[in-house]
């Protein structure tokens, strides 16, 4: 282990290391690269999902290649390992934070099972977050062994492009290295954006790259923002006890089925999370107690609102994490409105052995998964003889609200717009899972609805799920549907009973009809 831990703190030290004292000699080295002289096969830079998905694969398949990684510290200092934002500041830690705060429910509910539990029971913000922050740590040791043991060079360094087959990167203590490669796959991902225009944001917010390294309990927390990273940390933040707020400008969950999206956020606020819609904040100061200050405009009222809180958590949205890259050096051409990076269908530039996957690309879905299937079949394509390209259609996601909300394909909205309203079926159910009634919770908000094409074997466009493990329900119809099933073979699927997922094959009534969608019984 301790050859092992050696072996990985190197950085390469047969590369050209260099001081950044002499641009032009950085400029020099950098022309020395000629081609079929590269360094490497395949350089990556950013080493998240995507990225080491990509890097792995083309390792596998007997490549040579390098890993470049570096993660800027936030605004308020918070830093990471390996892994990127999934395994550090996302989707990992938000999973295990929303864990505990089901399992608070569930403490909840056990009397009513006959579990003698004292009520109410008090929750370790400290104790949670160093258990998810150590597993965290063990899934970047975990990356850094897997690159090593697939011979893949990994550096710590900030990247910038020198030429089109050229990056240069700066280590912490202010080294450079010089890496050329045959080609280059751009997976460096986004980075939460700060409302810059708002007094004292930067200096007194927080982001979703802060919120799961904190070792002291966020307290009293106003959310800013109405994306699934602000109802997610709403939600979790609630759960676990603490008054939390949620503060939006418009409406929730912006491209995702607004029927489902207005059901989450009704459960939310009939669990204890209070939201102010149509608000928007102008000013944050520290009071001399260290509390925060907010004020914001109410566009409803016309008027001013103020309210005092421990944590203000911006969760507006989020930008590429391009900044550092010098793009333009290469030749690599950016979205004016977004600046994320342009591909093509194979994920390439507009230099042509520079492609990119991931956030960081304009137009593809902001999911983990996705970059790494994105970041597998690029590999295998230059590398592998394969022509596959990335499927981007029917992607199934679940936003990890209280109440979870899973889905695959076209929302109502879209299926309408694209086919018309006389084109399009919509099956519909209300329904109370089995674990609810005991405890006598509330399935005010549980629903299913599945869009489909009216005519025959009537196609379907989309599947929306609110309820228990909507993730583990939404994945398994996401095969079927992902095949072109129609709703005839959903009904004529068997459901297991007795779970949430039945619900799913029992879909009779149609929006059309007008009938109560409220299940009632088994049948």
């Amino acid at each position: 282990m301790a050859a092992m831990a050696a072996a990985l703190r190197g950085l390469g030290g047969r590369f050209r290391w260099r001081t950044p004292a002499v641009a032009g000699g950085v400029r020099g080295a950098a022309q020395g690269a000629v081609a079929g002289q590269w360094d490497y096969d395949l350089l990556v830079i950013g080493g998240g999902s995507g990225g080491l998905a990509c890097a792995k694969e083309a390792a596998q398949l007997g490549r040579k290649v390098a890993v470049v990684d570096y993660v800027e510290p936030s605004p308020r200092g918070t830093r990471w390992g390996l892994g990127g934002t999934c395994v550090n500041v996302g989707c990992i830690p938000k999973k295990l934070m929303h864990q505990a705060a089901l399992l608070g429910g569930l403490i909840r509910d056990a009397p009513h099972y006959g579990w003698e539990v004292a009520q109410p029971v008090p929750h370790d913000w400290r104790k949670m977050a160093e258990a998810v922050q150590n597993h965290v740590k063990s899934l970047n040791w975990g990356h850094r062994v897997q690159l090593h043991d697939r011979k893949v060079k990994y550096f710590n360094v900030k990247a910038g492009f020198v030429d089109e087959h050229t990056v240069r990167g700066v280590a912490k203590g202010g080294k450079e290295i010089l890496l050329s490669a045959d080609h280059i796959v751009i997976a460096t991902g986004g980075r939460p954006r700060y409302p810059a225009h708002i007094e004292g944001a930067l200096e007194y917010g927080i982001t979703s790259d802060d919120i799961f390294w904190l070792k002291e309990s966020p307290g009293k927390t106003l959310v800013v923002g109405a994306s699934y990273v602000a109802l997610e940390c709403a939600g979790f933040l609630t759960g676990i006890g603490l008054d939390t707020t949620v503060m939006m400008r418009s409406i929730p969950l912006r491209g995702f089925d607004q029927q489902m999206s207005s059901l989450v956020t009704e459960h939310m606020a009939s669990h204890g999370t209070r939201f102010l819609r149509g608000c928007t904040p102008s000013q944050v100061r520290r009071l001399p107690d260290g509390q925060l200050q907010v004020t914001w405009e109410d566009h409803t009222t016309g008027k001013e609102g103020t309210g005092t809180f421990n944590t203000v958590l911006w969760a507006v949205g989020r930008v590429p994490d391009t900044r550092s890259l010098n793009l333009e050096k290469a030749g690599v051409d950016t979205s004016p409105s977004t600046q994320k990076i342009l591909v093509d269908s194979r994920e390439a530039t507009s230099v042509p052995h520079i492609y990119a996957i991931g956030d960081v690309v304009e137009g593809r879905p902001e999911l983990t998964p996705t970059a790494v299937m994105a970041g597998r079949l690029l590999a295998q394509r230059l590398f592998g003889g394969s022509s596959d390209l990335m499927d981007y259609d029917k992607v199934p996601t679940t936003v990890f609200t209280p109440l979870e909300y899973g889905c695959v394909g076209l929302s109502e909205e879209e299926a309408v717009a694209r086919h018309g309203q006389e084109r399009v079926e919509v099956y519909h159910a209300h329904y109370k899972p089995l674990e609810f009634t005991v405890p006598g919770r509330d399935a005010s908000q549980c629903y299913v609805k599945m869009v489909c094409l009216r005519e025959p074997p009537q196609l379907v466009l989309g599947l929306h799920f609110l309820g228990p493990n909507a993730g583990e329900v939404t994945q398994g119809f996401a095969l079927g549907i992902k095949c072109g099933a129609s709703y005839v073979q959903v009904m004529q699927t068997v459901g297991i009973h007795p779970t949430c997922s039945e619900e799913v094959v029992k879909l009779r009534i149609s929006k059309r009809s007008g009938l109560d969608p409220t299940v009632t019984g088994c049948g």
